[in-house]
């Protein structure tokens, strides 16, 4: 058991490309929370402390509350017409409202377990660990609910996770600045889904462990219920995905990304061949083995599922515009940054 002292410092994102090497270890806990179309990013200095240190902080995160299934509605409902409507200044407007409210509120930090009165926040380890009261949430016939729950109108959204090695990630924070530099307002969807979480992670000796020392990249936007209806700046989400996982090299969080991250992702770990060896020593049958896992593992089978509109759920990389959505305007065309990338683009002409 320990005690941490926890402090959220908002910066301008300019120096995030030279910061992001020490900032990890600087702080025993450090992350960021990075919002690009806003310039912004904000620093988690966390440490370790004595046990005598004052204070019984809490971490209730606001976005893991349980939440008024009306207000979810809402919000969904006002999303879904700035995607219809291509109302980049509405979403932009509710990224910077989301990012205010977390910001003032401390993210859901209590120096207490009632009120926020200021930094730092310190607490012993498990309560400022464990984050957010969703699941112990009232059964109340669904008046409140998790905002992901399926049961209700609420978020649905796609997730793109992966780790990019120390020494590549101020190449690729400096490309997706690039990319907000030529859309300004491209990433403000992404902004309302707490913009891009960035966290430290060590080099392992596990045979699927990461490579070296590495920051991961997690990244929630809007996933509409139709599968053919595209994104607004569908194609700049796309070409960060194609940046992280396939220019700079990044690994796929195994549980949050689209098929697309998987292609060939069996091949980046140096030691997958002996992966393979004792998966089948352990599990000749293949009981703890789908269709899945051979194909992720290289196995059997392939990730990549061609069909018209493919590119828009993930389940390929567009290399024809029936891939996109040509009736809506959306065609496979080159990424802006990185040419190499193929996004669903969208021609204003047609």
């Amino acid at each position: 058991m320990f005690k941490r002292s926890i402090t959220y410092l908002t910066k301008d994102d300019s120096d995030l490309g030279e910061k992001v090497g020490s900032f990890g270890h600087e702080h025993e806990f450090a992350d960021m929370f990075w919002y690009p179309s806003q310039h912004k990013v904000v620093y988690r200095l966390d440490d370790r402390v004595p046990l005598n240190a004052s204070g019984n902080g809490l971490y209730d995160f606001i976005p893991f509350r349980p939440t008024s299934t009306a207000e979810l509605a809402l919000v969904r409902t006002a999303e879904d017409f700035q995607e219809s409507t291509s109302d980049a200044n509405g979403q932009c407007l509710l990224a910077k409202t989301t990012t205010s409210t977390l910001l003032n509120s401390a993210y859901g930090l209590t120096n207490n377990g009632i009120i926020f009165t200021g930094y730092p926040v310190i607490g012993f380890q498990n309560r400022l660990q464990s984050s957010g009261t969703c699941l112990d949430s009232l059964q109340d016939a669904k008046i409140t609910a998790c905002p992901w729950d399926s049961r209700i109108k609420g978020e649905f959204f796609h997730q793109t996770t992966f780790s990019i090695a120390l020494s590549q990630a101020k190449s690729f924070i400096q490309d997706v600045q690039k990319l907000v530099q030529l859309e300004p307002k491209g990433l403000c969807g992404m902004d309302i889904y707490n913009g891009i979480l960035m966290r430290y992670v060590t080099a392992s000796s596990a045979y699927l462990g990461k490579q070296e020392d590495a920051i991961d990249f997690d990244i929630t936007y809007y996933r509409s219920k139709d599968p053919f209806a595209p994104r607004l700046y569908e194609d700049i989400l796309e070409e960060i995905e194609q940046l992280g996982i396939f220019k700079y090299g990044g690994l796929p969080h195994w549980g949050k990304n689209r098929n697309l991250a998987f292609e060939g992702v069996i091949k980046r770990y140096k030691n997958y061949h002996k992966f393979l060896k004792v998966k089948e020593r352990y599990d000749p049958l293949g009981l703890f083995s789908s269709e899945w896992t051979d194909q992720v593992l290289g196995i059997k089978g392939n990730v990549t599922i061609l069909k018209d509109g493919c590119a828009l759920e993930g389940l390929c990389i567009c290399s024809q515009d029936s891939h996109c959505n040509p009736s809506k305007g959306y065609f496979c065309r080159p990424g802006k940054v990185y040419k190499e990338a193929r996004v669903c683009t969208r021609l204003k002409s047609t």
